[in-house]
């Protein structure tokens, strides 16, 4: 991630941390499951699996279909979006399932809403790519791992800051979680609008700032 232009890291972070707020809500909404973390639900899965609870357990299979159709769903749309437009359409894809959740909820239906935000979770993570690079942006062991390589590549006499992304991305994920959280307590399902004004937020600013930005 540290070799990305300095505007991708704002824009990583900034998406990051949308993902920690829709993850939050989706979380409180379903009493304790993710719908970005993934490697959570699939050892709450095997879990489940080995004390014979059937009901959660197909939840959560729902919930990891759901985010790999997710990821399907954008990769799609960045393989057939014109290069320089690919993270732009991306997003607009991302924004467009996180409209959708909203007004599920809107019309009552709590579980679609749920299906439309796992969807864009999914998706969310085609949004920045190099190559064949993914950079991770629902899900935080790959950037944790990372943070401590470097720290300790700085032990070792290498550079003193190259870490510092890998942190600051981390924390993008908490700070939106703090803020879903605290949105889903006045709000409940409703602050998925929060959501869908901050993802379309982030899509007008990269469709504005794309050629500076590269992606």
């Amino acid at each position: 991630m540290h070799t990305l232009h300095k505007g991708v890291y704002i824009l990583a972070i900034g998406l990051s941390g949308l993902a920690g707020c829709v993850d939050a809500i989706g979380f409180l909404q379903l009493g304790g499951y993710f719908i970005s973390f993934m490697s959570g639900n699939s050892t709450r899965l095997a879990v489940n699996l080995a004390e014979g609870q059937t009901g959660v357990a197909v939840l959560l299979g729902g919930i990891l279909i759901l985010f790999v159709m997710g990821t399907m769903i954008g990769t799609l749309v960045r393989h057939f979006s014109h290069t320089g437009a690919a993270a732009v359409r991306v997003l607009a894809c991302v924004t467009a399932l996180l409209t959708g959740a909203a007004f599920s909820y809107e019309m009552g239906h709590s579980l679609v809403a749920i299906t439309f935000m796992t969807l864009a979770m999914g998706a969310e993570n085609a949004v920045l790519q190099r190559g064949g690079d993914v950079v991770g942006l629902t899900y935080m062991t790959g950037t944790l791992v990372k943070l401590g390589q470097h720290l300790a590549g700085v032990l070792l006499g290498g550079h003193k800051w190259t870490w510092v992304p890998y942190l600051l991305l981390w924390l993008g994920l908490l700070t939106g979680g703090v803020i879903g959280t605290l949105l889903f307590h006045f709000f409940g399902l409703q602050s998925i609008w929060v959501a869908v004004a901050w993802a379309g937020s982030i899509t007008v600013v990269t469709a504005v700032f794309r050629h500076r930005l590269g992606v």
